[in-house]
């Protein structure tokens, strides 16, 4: 009694202002019309039912140098009209006011005006802007306008960023930056050329976009000229420096011309001209020789007598060549009729020339390494190879020791001499030839040497290792009749086991994997794959009332943009919808939140989420971030930018990917709307400090296809740029990343760092406590302690006159839609803080809960101030009942 009369006390002190206020205004007014003389006439009616209603509010407006603004506002009907700036009221003597007749409907008008100064405004020091608004009295009421900020205008200078001059081949990309300078309210920027103003809505190959850059796609020898950015506002306007562009063309040959007739001197020429096209602006001249001159000795010349003796000299090197060709094939054809294998043996006195002679033992005693140990060679030969000797490489070492283990030479039969010298005939396309023995090769494991270049053997083993082979994520747990949760860490999957879906005295090993490799989804269409593909199983698992499986998604959630489904796959691979989140369906439920969809289901399988955008301005986020790493060159920096579906699964993968490659996390990730008008994506690095850094030339912004952003469900999207110190003493690096779609949003990446390791501050890819604690089973899996959800369920499962049931919690809780679906359970209420369970496994935020049950009026427990011991006793008590 006593808390209700301290309420309503309050109350009669909160409404005091207000009344005074009413009866001061209407005074004032009676007090100014008998000053005056002049009385309201009877005849204006007051329409006391009639709440006032703002014909005109006060408008945002700036005070441009010492000028002030006028506000005004007009009502009707309206007793009085009063002016509030920064919540305090304005002096009624600064208020002009004039009262008129609508004659349409016959009710009072009333319009106010105050002033603002320069003065006014520079005194308030607030959290926000000087803003004012108007309240209007009538007889039922009051009504308050719109808020109207006052800001004082102004227009910096200096340009944050002025257009670079550069030099641009033909038909390459021309992007002037220009960041105007700071200004209230923000300056409109325009482009000149030679002092013209350039319109991009004439020439489509310009493009003069919302971050006031200037793109020319493929530069024309007229884009050549100066370019000046202007910004503007209702101030001032401003000009950048001047930039010249100039567009070159590097001249190219044209075709050699025809040969000339051959000269008395036995030459020939031929012409060619750097005529297409010539360079301009510039450009390159022409690589190479402009005319060329060749022997013509053809039987077109005949030569003097003076080079009789030339011809006898070139007729006897011919004749001799000759005869050791034909002597050459002799020996050949001689030693092949006289040989039965592939490669013959000979003296090696015959081959010592331009040949080097080595010698080895060989031990084979006790040897792990050899394939066929049954086959026991001679302990005391030792061979002797005669070849040509190359081993500056040492890999090539390598490749000969193991083609001796692994070949084994008794297959070759050799023709050993009275020295026990063996000599092998080596050339460079030898061939040899000889008969497998049985059991030499384990099967399945022989090793073709002669198949993999020897340079080519380290890198090859190396990209192997350096590869990871990563097709899914997976985790699993056990779990009983008390139910539990199973995390995916750092993915934003999971899955929740109520209590009761297994029957008693049963446990299962559940499981669940994310498919990070090839999507199996297919997309048809304009359709787009929005989550990862997640299974959970066994698929052969029954349980006795619905999971809650949770499926991150990157889409902005719209149904005016989006048509977003639900998708399984079958066991023959091919994937079928099961139901539109919109749709109503009493064989599943899709609650979709900002970042994730949480799926209450009755069986196991393969499950993702897919949009069908209805409209352009259908939006996926995504999430941009920039890596950094030294180069092999130490001069060299690399970075790596990402754009990839904003979930944590895709970002799990970028990481893995940059830890193996040695990448540092060098700014924390932004979320980037890219919407899906078909505009490509650009990533430009932007203020590379001078003298200090260098990027190369024209590298500095790429551009990413529409396509390749809006269906990146494959491999990371990412592109990369490698920087240049010019000194090693440089350590510090500070750029700007900016990631923009044309015709769209863009986000800005500030990099401040050291290529040092040492000297670098680390940022954390994820939080810590996500990657705790993958499966949890039993109560201390579930944010509601059991006895408490046991009361909830009986309380509002139970069906009441005043509405007061399952449907008022699910409508307390945000589920609005396909309450069909809880109508069919056993225990709605049950399966709704199931789903209640899933959203806010992250917060386990009890008190939006206790507020939306008190709402109802069932309960006035406070679920947050149950202390840490009655849970326990609770709990334990329970079990205990049902012997637990």
């Amino acid at each position: 009694m006593g808390t209700g009369a301290a309420d309503g006390s309050r109350g009669a002190r909160w409404w005091l202002p207000w009344l005074g206020l009413c009866f001061w205004a209407a005074g004032a007014a009676a007090a100014r019309g008998a000053d005056s003389g002049e009385v309201l006439p009877d005849s204006i009616p007051s329409a006391p039912g009639t709440l006032p209603h703002f014909i005109e509010e006060p408008d945002d407006a700036y005070i441009i140098k010492s000028n002030p603004i006028a506000l005004r506002c007009k009502a009707r009907p309206a007793m009085q009209i009063f002016f509030k700036c920064n919540g305090e009221w304005v002096h009624q003597n600064e208020h002009v006011s004039e009262e008129s007749l609508d004659e349409s409907s016959g009710l009072k008008v009333r319009e106010v005006f105050i002033n603002v100064t320069r003065q006014q405004v520079e005194d308030f020091h607030g959290p926000e802007d000087y803003w004012c608004q108007c309240v209007a009295w009538s007889h039922l009421g009051t009504s308050k306008s719109r808020k109207a900020s006052v800001r004082i205008a102004y227009l910096r200078k200096n340009f944050e960023q002025d257009p670079q001059g550069r030099e641009v081949p033909i038909e390459g990309m021309i992007v002037l930056h220009c960041r105007p300078p700071e200004g209230v309210p923000a300056a409109e920027v325009e482009w000149l050329k030679n002092e013209e103003p350039i319109d991009s809505e004439q020439d489509e190959n310009i493009d003069t976009r919302a971050d006031h850059n200037l793109i020319i796609r493929q530069a024309r020898l007229s884009d050549s000229g100066n370019y000046t950015c202007m910004a503007a506002n209702i101030v001032a306007k401003r000009r950048s420096l001047s930039a010249t562009v100039v567009v070159y063309v590097d001249g190219s040959w044209e075709v050699w011309s025809e040969w000339s007739v051959c000269s008395p001197e036995c030459e020939h020429l031929r012409i060619r001209e750097c005529t297409a096209p010539a360079p301009r602006n510039g450009g390159k001249f022409c690589e190479g020789l402009s005319q060329e001159s060749e022997n013509c000795t053809d039987g077109l010349c005949i030569l003097g007598i003076e080079n009789a003796s030339d011809i006898a000299l070139y007729s006897g090197l011919g004749a001799a060549v000759v005869a050791v060709a034909v002597l050459v094939i002799g020996v050949t054809l001689y030693r092949r009729s006289h040989s039965d294998y592939g490669v013959d043996v000979i003296d090696s006195s015959a081959l010592t020339g331009g040949f080097q002679t080595f010698n080895f033992k060989t031990v084979r005693q006790g040897n792990s390494l050899l394939l066929n140990p049954a086959m026991q060679p001679d302990l005391t030969v030792s061979r002797t190879y005669s070849g040509p000797i190359c081993l500056q490489d040492p890999l090539d070492k390598e490749l000969m020791t193991e083609s001796s283990l692994f070949n084994p030479l008794s297959d070759i039969k050799v023709k050993v001499q009275s020295s026990f010298m063996v000599s092998l005939g080596v050339s460079e396309r030898a061939e040899y030839r000889g008969k497998n023995h049985s059991g030499t090769f384990p099967h399945g494991n022989n090793r073709g040497f002669s198949t993999l270049h020897p340079r080519n053997k380290t890198p090859y083993i190396q990209n192997l290792s350096s590869l990871p082979t990563r097709t899914e994520l997976r985790t699993t747990g056990v779990f009983g009749h008390l139910g539990g949760r199973l995390v995916m860490p750092n993915t934003g999957v999971s899955l929740l086991i109520p209590h009761g879906a297994i029957p008693e005295e049963n446990s299962w090993e559940i499981y669940m994997s994310i498919n990070q490799g090839e999507p199996s989804l297919q997309s048809d269409g304009s359709e787009v794959l929005l989550s990862p593909e997640v299974t959970c199983g066994p698929p052969d698992m029954l349980v006795t009332t619905p999971f809650a499986l949770t499926i991150p998604h990157c889409a902005d959630v719209s149904a005016e943009h989006w048509n977003i489904h639900l998708k399984k796959r079958t066991q023959q691979g091919k994937w079928e919808e099961v139901m539109s989140v919109e749709d109503e369906s009493t064989s599943c439920y899709c609650l979709l939140d900002p970042f994730a969809c949480h799926v209450l289901l009755d069986s196991f399988g393969t499950y993702a989420l897919t949009g069908e955008p209805i409209t352009d301005c259908a939006v996926k986020q995504l999430k941009v971030a920039v890596f950094g790493c030294m180069s092999c060159n130490s001069l060299d920096y690399n970075l790596r930018v990402y754009c990839v579906d904003n979930t944590p699964c895709a970002f799990q993968e970028v990481v893995s990917d940059e830890r193996h490659q040695g990448g540092q996390l060098l700014e924390e990730p932004k979320l980037l709307h890219f919407k899906g008008n078909t505009f490509s994506l650009q990533i430009s690095v932007l203020d590379i400090p001078p003298f200090l850094w260098r990027i190369k030339p024209f590298t500095a912004c790429q551009e990413v296809p529409f396509s390749r952003v809006w269906s990146s469900n494959r491999q990371p999207l990412h592109c990369a740029f490698s920087l240049e110190r010019y000194t090693p003493t440089t350590t510090q690096l500070s750029c700007k990343i900016c990631i923009r779609q044309l015709k769209g949003h863009e986000q800005i990446l500030q990099v401040q760092t050291s290529i040092l390791e040492s000297e670098r501050e680390t940022i954390t890819f994820f939080a810590q406590e996500d990657s705790t604690f993958p499966a949890q089973t039993g109560p201390k899996a579930f944010k509601i302690p059991y006895s408490i959800r046991q009361r909830i369920c009986a309380t509002f499962d139970t069906p009441n006159a005043k509405g007061k049931d399952w449907q008022m919690l699910a409508q307390k809780n945000s589920i609005n839609r396909n309450l069909s679906y809880f109508a069919t359970q056993s225990s709605p209420s049950a399966v709704i803080l199931n789903l209640w369970e899933a959203r806010h496994q992250q917060d386990g935020d009890l008190d939006s809960l206790a507020c939306a049950l008190e709402e109802i009026g069932r309960t006035h427990t406070k679920l947050s101030n149950i202390t840490e011991s009655q849970i326990d006793d609770a709990d334990f008590n329970y079990s205990r009942q049902n012997g637990l």
